[in-house]
């Protein structure tokens, strides 16, 4: 074994995974990792360092806290995976990043129920219709919605809540219509008080993602949706730490009067409404030639 010779000798036995796509990612792997190492003369020092900040990583995360993700996220690889998996047709809606904030699990409310419970907040109402590509409205299709409150903060951050917060599941109606009522969220720094903060804080990267809501469709027959809503004119849309905005996901949040609400109901204060449809890919209109090779026949 020589500095010439180890990286092809590294390679060739991950190579001998039972598995071909494990053979073939993690020799892969090896030749980038090698790669990078001798483009950038990388110092004991300097892998030691990165070895202690992995570890860190893993330590601080838990069920509620996914640090990995976070650091995927920042650098971009999060979306990049989400676009090569997610190579949707025009007209559908696209996709983007799980974020480190969702939990299984999110109580079921009916058309226009209150996920907000009680959490202080402008009363937001995002209404509209599941279809798929041609129009076809999607009946009993499983909307799950989370976000943070009006402090940015997810409930996976106050210690002090131990239930369900500002997350539910709707089923939309035999129309595809839906109706979630909530809070108007506001854009908010990723956690800065772990690893992946303390790394940001050395650069002149914002840390900040604009005021969105995370929603999560897996409907059968369709392709999986995960996707957010921003609000227009949010404080950094050009600028989200985890690259997650798209043109398409930028929603007006139109302020209204006191009055009747998108569920039936009415409003004694003033609240916000944003109105979107949201629309699936059917599984085969997606072009075989189009998806990633990992989901091509063999």
């Amino acid at each position: 074994m020589t500095e010439e010779t180890i990286t092809d000798l590294a390679a060739a036995r991950w190579a001998t995974a039972h598995d071909p796509r494990v053979a073939q990612l993690m020799s892969s792997l090896v030749r980038h990792l090698h790669a990078f190492a001798r483009e950038n003369g990388l110092t004991e020092a300097e892998w030691m360092a990165a070895m202690r900040w992995l570890t860190e990583v893993g330590q601080i995360s838990d069920e509620k806290r996914e640090e990995f993700i976070l650091a995927s996220d920042v650098l971009g690889l999060s979306m990049l995976v989400v676009q090569q998996n997610n190579r949707f047709g025009p007209g559908a809606t696209p996709a983007t990043v799980l974020g480190p904030f969702f939990i299984e699990g999110s109580p079921e409310l009916d058309f226009g129920g209150d996920m907000s419970d009680g959490v202080p907040g402008t009363p937001l109402y995002v209404h509209g219709t599941v279809r798929a590509l041609d129009g076809t409205p999607v009946g009993g299709a499983v909307v799950d919605v989370w976000q943070a409150d009006a402090e940015g903060a997810y409930e996976s951050q106050l210690p002090e809540v131990d239930e369900a917060r500002l997350r539910a599941k709707y089923t939309t109606r035999a129309d595809g219509t839906y109706c979630v009522r909530t809070i108007a969220p506001l854009g908010y720094a990723i956690p800065m008080d772990g690893p992946v903060g303390r790394l940001i804080s050395r650069t002149e990267i914002s840390h900040y993602r604009p005021a969105h809501v995370h929603f999560l469709l897996n409907v059968p027959g369709y392709e999986p949706l995960i996707t957010h809503l921003f609000q227009e004119d949010a404080p950094y849309l050009d600028s989200d730490v985890v690259f997650g905005v798209k043109r398409e996901l930028v929603v007006t949040f139109t302020e209204r009067e006191p009055g009747p609400t998108p569920d039936g109901g009415r409003s004694d204060v003033p609240w916000c409404e944003a109105v979107y449809d949201f629309v699936l890919q059917p599984v085969s209109d997606q072009p075989v030639s189009d998806r990633p090779a990992s989901d091509q026949p063999s």
